[in-house]
């Protein structure tokens, strides 16, 4: 079998930070596929496109699950930021086909696409796996290496 590549950097992040922002968006897509309104997904991502492609510090949902996790006392775990970085990738991109789902008036794709990115969220805060590995490892790679 083969091994999983993430994406590197030297930069690190709280990983205890990075899974209860993974719960909020748990939240907010569950809310969006009870209730769905184009402002969850719109919300979502922007906060996205924050911790993707700025280098601003904290997203809005970054900067309440550092609030969280201080309140809570939670244990500080450097781990390496570039793999949330592509996660956050590829939760804007989710987030975006959600959103353009729900405006064009396609809600079941709108609420499956919703379903996936709350099943990829859940594995973040829920169980700590990093899906964003695999795509990275089985569909980037390959795809960036016959290139």
């Amino acid at each position: 079998m083969k091994h999983l590549i993430c994406p590197i950097s030297e930069e690190k992040i709280n990983e205890s930070v990075v899974r209860i922002t993974a719960f909020w968006v748990v939240i907010l897509t569950g809310l969006f596929i009870a209730f769905p309104h184009p402002a969850i997904p719109l919300y979502l991502a922007i906060d996205f496109y924050i911790r993707a492609f700025t280098k601003l510090r904290f997203s809005p949902l970054s900067r309440i699950s550092y609030t969280m996790s201080g309140f809570f006392r939670l244990p500080e775990r450097p781990i390496d930021k570039a793999p949330k970085v592509f996660a956050a990738r590829v939760g804007l991109l989710f987030s975006l086909l959600i959103l353009l789902f729900t405006l064009v008036g396609v809600p079941a794709a709108a609420i499956s696409t919703a379903g996936v990115l709350v099943l990829f969220a859940f594995l973040e805060c829920g169980i700590n796996f990093c899906a964003g590995c695999w795509v990275y490892t089985y569909i980037v790679l390959p795809i960036y290496r016959n290139k």
